[in-house]
């Protein structure tokens, strides 16, 4: 998997760190607390669901959490603005980014490892770099396994491309910023879109196992070149 390998490109969320179910909470509080027409009953599987399908409808807009949030406030009558909603999505977010979330077990052992043995990595993500920068600066799990800054060479996120995965432009910005070709990376994802993404760069996706995306799992697995349960597996593909 590594073999003739320079880079190692990682998605964040889902990838590196377990965070989808807290984006889903959070999305289930502001649904019951602004929404109607059945909002609050929601089962979380649906609402992570409904977000996927949503953003992926809004991938070329400037801003698709926005749209999404407008979608969202038509189809539940929220009692409020999208853009209110929005700003109270970030705002309780925060408290969580910085308090629950942690890397994937293996990964910071993994990234070590990795940058150890000389390659260069780098983040790729569609989150926030206002997220990002709760991870670098305020998430004591990750600063104390793995800060971001002194592990990654480049971190880009959201602000950083004009389109959102599927669209590969994040890797291909990633891999021309970073000096190498498609064949001399390999890129880390969980998703379905992240690795549709992926693929499209024309580098090789591993793809790590994360059980929010499971209703996609055979169409994920498709689009990889390799496919690890989790960390530990990577690790001994080192050795």
């Amino acid at each position: 998997m590594f073999q003739n390998k320079k880079a190692v490109i990682f998605d964040m969320d889902g990838t590196l760190i377990d965070s989808v179910g807290i984006w889903n909470q959070v999305d289930m509080e502001i649904l019951s607390r602004y929404g109607s027409n059945g909002a609050a009953d929601l089962p979380e599987k649906l609402v992570q669901q409904q977000r996927d399908e949503l953003l992926r409808k809004h991938k070329g807009a400037a801003k698709p959490y926005e749209e999404y949030y407008r979608d969202l406030k038509v189809k539940y009558g929220f009692t409020v603005s999208a853009e209110e909603a929005i700003k109270a999505r970030y705002d309780l977010a925060q408290e969580m980014l910085a308090a629950r979330i942690d890397y994937k077990p293996g990964a910071a052992e993994l990234l070590k490892e990795l940058k150890a043995r000389g390659f260069v990595l780098a983040v790729a993500s569609t989150t926030k770099k206002d997220n990002m920068d709760v991870y670098r600066n305020k998430n004591k799990n990750i600063m104390s396994k793995a800060p971001i800054d002194e592990t990654f060479s480049l971190v880009y996120t959201r602000e950083d491309v004009s389109q959102m995965k599927p669209d590969p432009e994040i890797y291909l910005k990633a891999m021309n910023s970073l000096g190498f070709e498609p064949s001399e990376c390999l890129i880390f994802e969980d998703s379905l879109i992240g690795a549709e993404a992926a693929k499209a760069s024309g580098a090789e996706v591993a793809v790590v196992y994360d059980k929010y995306s499971d209703d996609e799992r055979e169409e994920i697995n498709r689009q990889a070149d390799y496919i690890i349960d989790d960390y530990e597996q990577a690790i001994n593909m080192l050795k």
